[in-house]
């Protein structure tokens, strides 16, 4: 699959994002090592924290299908009815969530559009972030 294709499943997903209070509309689409996209969109919620960002809807939909390596996640963002000037990146729980499966190699691509992105390694955008390696046992 290509970046275009990555991001262009992001964008298609993020017109399913349910934003009624932000209505900052945000798309993901998570390739997992086998092939396989998962995509996923932010779901917000009057309490706000239950709110699930669209990295982590897409990351559960990918392990609740028993994937747990992933090479890349497209993120693509703008509020409803316009286009997006500055690129989405993941908020630091994300990161996290991210960085449990894909490590500092994950690559993540910031995309304003299919032609104009920027793609940034998980271990650039959180240096110190922990996982499985990290913890004792």
């Amino acid at each position: 699959m290509t970046d275009r294709e990555l991001i262009r499943a992001a964008f298609a997903v993020r017109e399913r994002a349910y934003t009624p209070y932000s209505h900052f509309k945000v798309g993901a689409a998570l390739l997992t090592r086998s092939g396989r996209v998962f995509t996923g969109c932010n779901i917000e919620n009057a309490s706000f924290s239950p709110t699930i960002c669209a990295e982590r809807a897409a990351l559960a939909a990918a392990v609740s299908a028993g994937e747990r390596e992933f090479d890349a996640i497209a993120i693509v963002g703008s509020m409803e009815g316009k286009v997006n000037t500055l690129p989405t990146s993941p908020c630091g729980v994300c990161r996290q969530a991210l960085f449990e499966f894909g490590g500092n190699g994950l690559r993540v691509i910031l995309a304003k559009s299919e032609e104009d992105y920027q793609e940034l390694t998980l271990g650039r955008l959180l240096p110190l972030g922990f996982g499985p390696a990290n913890v004792e046992h």
